[in-house]
């Protein structure tokens, strides 16, 4: 059975109270500019905060059940605390959706903070803001609930900001949490792996993001200790990595991003690929244009002077799947001090020079007087 998003099952308990269409006597829900409104609704139903009321005229404002903004719904969301409660019938409370969650199981996202301690007190700061926007990305597919902190400590609840009450906050370690839930076989989402995280693996009923950034300076490869610590407990991981055309670079290595990409391809069905694009932020992009452009580099030596030149068109390749622009192209060409060059103007080069091994590396060396008459023909 496919994974649904907690609004695939809000509208399927709508449709099954005869509702196409829902509107809102709450100025809070959804938000004015809510990209999801059914979901904000679902959230706020299922916490117990209101109720789907038959009203006794259409509303102005509704959506359809694809969200869509319409008009006319006999139904519509109305807060609990609302003075009006009374004049209407209460056809969808929480109760209801919370019935219907329980006849499928959804996995765990677990954010691990066993390694907490290896953090400087602004690291900290960052890894609770992750967190807590971490919180906000889990609420725009599921609930808070399916979120899942395991080591959570005193200093991390004083930093986050954020109500854990609306999350699954454990203060053990992670195994514990596992064999609590009787889960023996989890994800590990780990930089390291030599496996990308596919369709096969979305089965699993615990995904868990390493609550520490990795890749660099003295914490470089701790991933694979949550892993390694988990397997002594029992607990069968597998470790698998999110790349972007098979290489970790470029990919975010923020934790509600990667929460985000992993949903993204549970939830919504996207490719791994075009899921870390529609998180990937220019300079994640940067990163990994910083390892592609050497891979094209052409050397001249004209009058004796070494030049390293790419194909300014490989602007065009590369911003079809790296969220690049111009301006960040340019900057990066400065930073390996590249020379970017229009692919006719590097062909026309290479006819009048003549290929020469130096040092071990083929140049193509130009005299003065070719370059001279080049430019003068241009």
């Amino acid at each position: 059975m496919a994974m649904k998003k907690l609004s695939d099952v809000f509208k399927e308990l709508l449709k099954e109270k005869g509702i196409d269409k829902v509107g809102s006597l709450s100025r809070r829900i959804p938000k004015r500019d809510s990209s999801r409104p059914l979901q904000e609704i679902a959230i706020a139903v299922l916490e117990g905060k209101g109720v789907i009321v038959k009203v006794n005229e259409p509303t102005t404002i509704a959506w359809d059940l694809e969200g869509k903004p319409t008009k006319g719904a006999l139904f519509a969301y109305l807060p609990l605390n609302s003075s009006h409660l009374k004049k209407f019938e209460i056809v969808v409370e929480g109760k209801d959706l919370r019935e219907r969650l329980c006849q499928q199981k959804w996995p765990y996202f677990i954010i691990d903070f066993m390694h907490w301690e290896k953090h400087r007190e602004k690291e900290k700061k960052k890894v609770a803001l992750q967190a807590s926007q971490s919180y906000g990305i889990i609420r725009d597919y599921l609930w808070g609930d399916r979120l899942a902190l395991t080591w959570v400590n005193e200093e991390f609840k004083e930093l986050a900001n954020f109500p854990l009450e609306k999350v699954t906050a454990y203060e053990g370690a992670t195994w514990e949490f596992l064999k609590k839930e009787g889960i023996e076989r989890v994800v590990l989402l780990d930089p390291w792996a030599d496996k990308d995280l596919s369709e096969n693996d979305f089965s699993t009923e615990a995904f868990i993001i390493g609550g520490i950034v990795d890749t660099g300076g003295t914490k470089k490869k701790t991933t694979p200790k949550i892993g390694e610590e988990l397997e002594k407990r029992g607990i069968k991981v597998l470790r698998r990595k999110i790349s972007l055309r098979g290489d970790i670079i470029g990919v975010p290595d923020r934790i509600n991003l990667i929460l985000e990409i992993v949903l993204k391809m549970i939830l919504e069905g996207k490719p791994m690929d075009d899921a870390v694009l529609e998180v990937q932020s220019p300079l994640h992009a940067k990163w990994r244009l910083r390892k592609e452009l050497p891979k094209h580099k052409k050397r001249f030596l004209i009058d004796g002077k070494k030049f390293l030149v790419v194909e300014k068109e490989l602007f065009n390749e590369y911003s079809k799947w790296l969220n690049i622009r111009w301006e960040d192209f340019v900057q990066v060409l400065r930073e390996l001090n590249f020379v970017a060059l229009e692919r006719k103007r590097i062909q026309q080069l290479n006819k009048i020079s003549s290929p020469r091994i130096i040092n071990g590396k083929l140049y193509r060396v130009i005299l003065l007087k070719r370059a001279m008459m080049l430019c003068y023909n241009c």
